[in-house]
C-alpha cells in the first residue's frame, strides 16, 4: 500500500552500499524507520536531522521495514541550515526525540508540535541560546507531562531557580535569560534526568556537548 506523507528526519544510518534507513516521526506512523535506496544522484541534504519531508511509504504486513521514495523539501529552512549555531540545536532535537520516542510510538500531536518547534527555530533571528531548554520543557508538556517547580525539583542541581523561570516565563522571555553555556548544559542535564524518569528511558545526548562550546 502506498501513500504520500510529511515526515521529520530523525536520522539516518547506513544499510549496505546502495540503501540507508531513515528514522522519521510522521502523523500517520508515529517513530518509524524506511529502508531509502539512495544513488549516485540522491541529495543527502534532504536527510539533515529535522527537515521536514514529503514520501511516498510503501507499507508492508508482512514486514516491520517499510520503504519510501520520493523524497521532496517541504520547508527550505535557510534559517536553520545557514547558522551553525542553529544547525547543532537541531542535532540535539532530534537525538532527544530518538532517543525518547520509541520505535512504533505514536504521541497525539507530538508531529504538528515538532513542525512548529522547528519552523520557530528557524524564523528566529536572534536570541536563540535557551532554545533547546525551552524545547526540553515543552516536550515534556507534549508527552503528556508538564513540568512544575515542585514536580521537576528533586531532579534539579543548583540552577533549580533557573528552571522554575523557564517554566514560568513566556516562551519570548525566557529565550532571554543570560546563562553560561556550562550552566545552560548542566540545566538541560537535570531535565534530562526528569524526561529519563518520566519516560523510562536512558538518554544520552552526545550533541549536548557540542552545544555547551557554542552557547
Amino acid at each position: 500500500m502506498k501513500s504520500v506523507v510529511r515526515l521529520i528526519i530523525l536520522n539516518h544510518t547506513r544499510f549496505g552500499e546502495n540503501s540507508i534507513v531513515v528514522h522519521t516521526l510522521s502523523r500517520e506512523y508515529g517513530r518509524r524507520s524506511f529502508l531509502v535506496r539512495i544513488g549516485k544522484k540522491t541529495g543527502m541534504s534532504l536527510f539533515l536531522p529535522l527537515n521536514i519531508v514529503e514520501a511516498t511509504v510503501v507499507s508492508n504486513p508482512k514486514s516491520d521495514l517499510w520503504t519510501a521514495h520520493g523524497f521532496s523539501s517541504c520547508y527550505p529552512l535557510a534559517g536553520i541550515r545557514g547558522s551553525v549555531a542553529k544547525n547543532a540545536i537541531t542535532m540535539f532535537v532530534s537525538e532527544v526525540l530518538y532517543r525518547v520516542v520509541k520505535d512504533g510510538a505514536a504521541e497525539e500531536g507530538l508531529f504538528d508540535w515538532c513542525c512548529s518547534q522547528i519552523l520557530t527555530l528557524d524564523a528566529l533571528e536572534s536570541d536563540y541560546s535557551n532554545f533547546h531548554i525551552c524545547f526540553l520543557l515543552e516536550f515534556a508538556a507534549a508527552l503528556g507531562f508538564r513540568p512544575t517547580g515542585e514536580d521537576i525539583a528533586p531532579f534539579c542541581g543548583e540552577h533549580f531557580p533557573d528552571i522554575q523561570k523557564f517554566i514560568s516565563l513566556p516562551f519570548s522571555e525566557a529565550l532571554l535569560l543570560p546563562l553560561t553555556g556550562a550552566a545552560r548544559t548542566e540545566i538541560c542535564e537535570d531535565i534530562i534526568r526528569y524526561l529519563e524518569h518520566h519516560t523510562d528511558s536512558a538518554i544520552r545526548v552526545r550533541s549536548l556537548a557540542v552545544l555547551r562550546e557554542l552557547f
